[in-house]
């Protein structure tokens, strides 16, 4: 979740999805991993780092099940049933907020009614890892979940005994932050479950923001006014959603917390970080592919898509033989040149609403694009690390407050000018009329290792 154009800049973004919000309409979202650029994207003014990383997941679903990121595609087990339907519409108040809906239940395998949740407008962000839930869209299930304990750091002797405590986590935007307690749940996407992953429940009250959280700027996302969704639904390259919290202590990232008003940094037993849904089904598990169809130019009332689980392993998420494939780093980035620029910081998105990238020559009002006149603009995609050819493509942008005038919720041509130097984010317009594969971790589709995004 990223920007909020009227306030803040792009600060580096390691889960990548842009959240405009303008005129009370949310336009999208995008994590980041600093308080400030340092400059070369590798951390920010308070040393958050939210690095996606390739950690293998606890050997399937939850605790149990399959083996995880290394597998070919081949040897994945499969399940028919791998597609569910997603959508675009305004009833957040928003454009291109692409909606799932999901179920929440208290982990085991009887639950009753009263022991889960049906959370619908979850946004399908392939930019950020794990799923985040509004502790409003669910307030009967919420007091029923498993906390989660066993940070590293918890005193007097967390590392030997686990820890004791509840863990916390405070997840760094770029236009703010959410924070609330880390819980576990199962996880219910059509007919996959993730079962007994840890997830956080956003703005649940549990403990006070500390205050270098807080330091992070920006607004608390925690809100389901703010964040313009009832919570995130991340399925990006990443297993887990911070390697740095496995490595060190990360002021603003996790906590365990002893009291309600203390609360201390922490580091992560990787399996105990929110965790990538679909990493953790015992099927399909190797990665998603968005599917939306395209839209015209003058936008479209509302939008139903696909989203398919799985790559590679059965015969509605094939990779095409001349698919366009590139490798991102651990980052989750890749490289986008642009009249001249070069964006090592860029992604394709599906939880940022626009094209973000900053031209000057571009008329804008309040930081969307408003050009007197259609533009077919164009722009090269390249694998950060040079592994595979570039490819040039043409994108059009259009005025955003005209076509938004329309009431529709659906437009493949708005941009907003972007300042952060570093990067280029293709948002949901690039998303209509293609299927897009997001491949998670180091999971093997034909040749070709992941992690790496495709269309």
């Amino acid at each position: 979740m990223g920007v909020e154009l009227r306030k803040n800049q792009k600060m580096k973004t390691l889960k990548k999805t842009l959240w405009i919000i303008m005129a009370g309409a949310s336009v999208a979202l995008a994590a980041c991993g600093g308080g400030g650029s340092d400059g070369n994207g590798k951390g920010g003014a308070l040393g958050w780092n939210a690095t996606p990383d390739w950690i293998k997941p606890p050997n399937g679903s939850g605790d149990t099940g399959s083996t995880g990121d290394t597998g070919n595609a081949s040897n994945i087990k499969t399940d028919k049933n791998n597609t569910v339907p997603i959508r675009v519409d305004s009833s957040m108040g928003g454009i291109n907020s692409l909606f799932a809906s999901i179920t929440v239940c208290v982990p085991g395998t009887a639950q009753g009614a009263n022991q889960c949740a049906t959370v619908d407008r979850m946004l399908v962000d392939t930019g950020s890892t794990g799923v985040r839930i509004a502790a409003s869209a669910m307030p009967a299930l919420n007091p029923q979940l498993l906390t989660q304990i066993g940070a590293l750091d918890d005193t007097p002797d967390g590392a030997y005994r686990g820890g004791a405590y509840q863990i916390a986590e405070c997840m760094p935007f770029a236009s703010g932050f959410t924070w609330g307690s880390v819980k576990r749940a199962d996880i219910t996407i059509g007919s996959r479950t993730a079962s007994n992953i840890p997830i956080q429940v956003i703005g649940d009250g549990a403990f006070d923001t500390p205050s270098d959280c807080i330091a992070h700027g920006g607004a608390d996302l925690s809100t389901v006014k703010r964040l313009g969704a009832n919570g995130i639904l991340g399925i990006g390259h990443g297993t887990y959603d911070s390697l740095d919290a496995v490595q060190r202590a990360a002021p603003g990232l996790y906590y365990y917390c002893s009291s309600q008003n203390s609360c201390t940094s922490t580091r992560m037993i990787a399996t105990r970080e929110v965790m990538n849904p679909v990493a953790a089904f015992n099927a399909d598990y190797n990665g998603t592919v968005i599917r939306l169809p395209a839209v015209p130019a003058g936008g479209q009332a509302s939008v139903t898509g696909q989203l398919i689980f799985g790559i590679g392993t059965q015969a509605n998420n094939a990779l095409p033989a001349n698919a366009n494939i590139f490798a991102v780093d651990q980052y989750g980035s890749i490289t986008t040149q642009y009249q001249g620029n070069v964006f090592n910081m860029s992604a394709i998105d599906s939880g940022t609403n626009v094209y973000a990238f900053p031209d000057s020559s571009i008329a804008t009002t309040s930081g969307w694009y408003t050009p007197s006149s259609a533009l077919n603009l164009t722009a090269t995609m390249e694998a950060t690390d040079g592994s595979s050819a570039p490819y040039k493509l043409t994108f059009p942008i259009d005025n955003a407050l005209n076509l938004t005038a329309s009431g529709n919720a659906a437009y493949n041509n708005v941009g907003a000018y972007f300042s952060f130097n570093r990067m280029f984010l293709w948002g949901l317009p690039f998303f209509y009329g293609r299927s897009v594969y997001t491949v998670i971790g180091t999971n093997k589709i034909g040749t070709h290792t992941g992690p790496f995004v495709a269309f």
